[in-house]
């Protein structure tokens, strides 16, 4: 068994690593960056080691500096986590050079795998379906656009060495196709180095199911079943589940068998996903289902397998790079139940899914379920990272089980200011669609305004709220001679709010909702925390909603644009964000360039309302 573990990643998937390796008996080596010192994870390590400045490529993604620091505090192996280095063959190859275990597969397959083309060419021959389109090598545009012209819109343009969501844009029309091209062109260069891109056909009504594969070095491959990670926005995923929804045993059984056909053409080792893509106008059938790609890591969704097989997925990765071999086969695994995850973000519905950063004054994720977290109350949601806060898993022993504990998750967790996705959550795991496990990847556009909507908190919300601010006696928690007050802030009905509690006696602006307590008369006043879509402001000042660089822009001083037109776009938080106009208008101020770093407020554009 492995003796001491460096964990080269961060946050929730370096705790969750940590957590595992500490039940083994294994020592765990943290690595951190400036913005990271004071970090969970870095905390709940062992050892930590500072490797670099807060942005990724300066730290995380260097490399040398992760092996130099596993070496220099007597590591004999190394797990990537998800993203940063995880799938790049070339640090694997350098960290079994350097005479450290690779919690990871060979790195032969991860290249294989790791080209979204060559990786559909090597499925084909071995027999698993693949979607139609273009995978070739020409990237001129307008071979490009020729190509897509005969596979037939809408189609999606995919980096070949993309994930999770990057470097990926469906085109519904030949008049979009260049400015879709260029945007994911871009993005793909800045997250992989790579911008060249394929062409794959749309499916209309399409659903995400992945299968998990396990391999070893002992020639065993098995599949631990399927995962549905239908629920996306922008191609990220939202909520994710396992079994699928609508998955017969047949169905089944020939989808798990194709992905273990694409692990065994790798030779893989570890632990791995197969993507596939399905039509599900007619319901799950095995020849609408189609390979998409692999994953050569652990997937962040990978709790909802756990929690329905009880299998442990880190410490068969940590068992499997020692040289064990699988603890259990194929005829040992069976499902047990229905789990559900969603991905709770600091981003504000309200304005397009804007990253929220800042500190987290208050964290209290809701009970009734698994919380894997890289935070805690008191922390920060940094800018340069992903903004997620935490994953929250549900276990029942039928999906609508699994679904109401999620909802009740959810509906019970807390954070404040930094502004979240959890009201987004809630209506979703609400929406019909979803409880009858009619989910599609559109799902989410189709009814985004039903999903993002805030109404006003029922009454008896108001009251539960009220109830828990209202003090036990009279006097706890207050002053003399000062007035009764209290604030916070609560997800209501599925949406975010400031209450304000008033004591007895003390006015408070119409309306308010009054509260009976100890014999004393409590007064609510509730303001909803929300703000304009699209980084506009009324008054037509369109501020940068964070730190970041500013990679294209759309519009020159005097231009007349139209409420929705694009302006200009911003990469941050490892995304690519489109700011727009608020109304109709001129652009009467320009403070933006494209390569220009901006900071958080900065003035970037302003409009103003054409004189009637």
């Amino acid at each position: 068994m492995i003796h001491t573990l460096l964990i080269a990643n961060r946050g929730e998937i370096a705790c969750r690593i940590i957590r595992t390796a500490r039940e083994l008996g294994i020592r765990t080596i943290a690595v951190c960056s400036d913005a990271d010192r004071n970090a969970l994870h870095v905390r709940e390590a062992d050892q930590a080691v500072h490797i670099g400045p807060s942005p990724a490529r300066e730290s995380y993604l260097v490399g040398e500096r992760i092996i130099a620091a596993a070496q220099a505090t007597g590591a004999d192996a190394i797990h990537p986590g998800y993203g940063f280095l995880s799938e790049n063959a070339e640090f694997a190859q350098a960290v079994i050079d350097a005479g450290l275990i690779w919690v990871g597969p060979n790195p032969a397959s991860i290249t294989a795998m790791g080209l979204k083309d060559a990786a559909k060419a090597l499925m084909a021959d071995a027999g698993v379906p693949v979607t139609p389109g273009y995978m070739g090598e020409n990237q001129e545009a307008d071979f490009l656009a020729a190509q897509a012209d005969e596979i037939g819109y809408p189609v999606l343009i995919k980096a070949v060495a993309g994930g999770g969501g990057k470097g990926m844009r469906k085109v519904e029309s030949a008049a979009d196709f260049a400015d879709a091209l260029a945007s994911c062109q871009r993005e793909a260069a800045a997250s992989f180095g790579n911008a060249h891109v394929l062409i794959e056909k749309y499916i209309q009504r399409p659903r995400h199911i992945e299968v998990q594969v396990f391999g070893d070095r002992h020639g065993n491959i098995v599949h631990l079943f399927e995962r549905d990670c239908s629920l996306q926005r922008r191609h990220q995923k939202v909520i994710e589940e396992a079994p699928a929804p609508g998955m017969d045993e047949e169905t089944r059984t020939q989808l798990c068998a194709a992905a273990v056909r694409a692990a065994k053409a790798v030779d893989y080792v570890g632990a791995g996903t197969i993507e596939f893509i399905a039509d599900a106008s007619e319901g799950l059938r095995a020849d609408r289902i189609w390979f998409m790609e692999m994953n050569t890591r652990l997937q962040v969704e990978h709790p909802v397998t756990e929690e329905i097989t009880g299998v442990d997925l880190v410490e068969w990765q940590l068992r499997v790079a020692a040289g064990e071999p699988l603890p259990l086969s194929q005829e040992e695994l069976f499902i047990d139940g229905w789990a559900m995850e969603a991905r709770l973000y600091a981003e504000d519905p309200a304005k397009g899914f804007l990253p929220s950063i800042g500190r987290l004054d208050l964290f209290q994720p809701g009970f009734g379920g698994r919380v894997d977290t890289g935070v805690e109350q008191g922390g920060e949601v940094s800018p340069f990272y992903d903004p997620m806060i935490a994953k929250l898993i549900a276990r029942g022993d039928d999906r609508e089980d699994a679904r109401e504990a999620l909802h009740g998750m959810i509906s019970e967790s807390a954070v404040w200011p930094v502004k979240t996705n959890a009201a987004f959550l809630v209506r979703a795991l609400e929406h019909p669609e979803f409880v009858a496990g009619e989910v599609d990847t559109g799902l989410i556009e189709r009814h985004a305004e039903v999903l993002t909507a805030t109404p006003a908190p029922s009454a008896a919300a108001l009251s539960r709220a009220a109830m828990a601010m209202v003090p036990k006696s009279s006097h706890s928690g207050f002053r003399l001679n000062a007035p009764d007050r209290r604030m916070a802030t609560f997800l209501l009905d599925g949406e975010r709010v400031d209450v304000h509690l008033h004591g007895p006696g003390e006015a408070t602006p119409a309306p308010s909702t009054l509260v009976a307590e100890n014999g004393s008369v409590w007064r609510l006043e509730v303001f909803r925390v929300d703000g304009a879509p699209g980084g506009g402001a009324a008054d037509g000042a369109i501020l940068s909603p964070m730190p970041g660089r500013i990679i294209a822009v759309s519009v020159k001083a005097g231009d007349a644009v139209v409420r929705g037109q694009k302006l200009l776009t911003l990469e941050a938080m490892k995304m690519e964000h489109t700011l727009t106009a608020p109304f109709d208008g001129i652009v009467a101020e320009l403070n933006a360039a494209a390569g220009a770093q901006v900071q958080v407020e900065a003035l970037l554009v302003r409009i103003e309302r054409e004189e009637a």
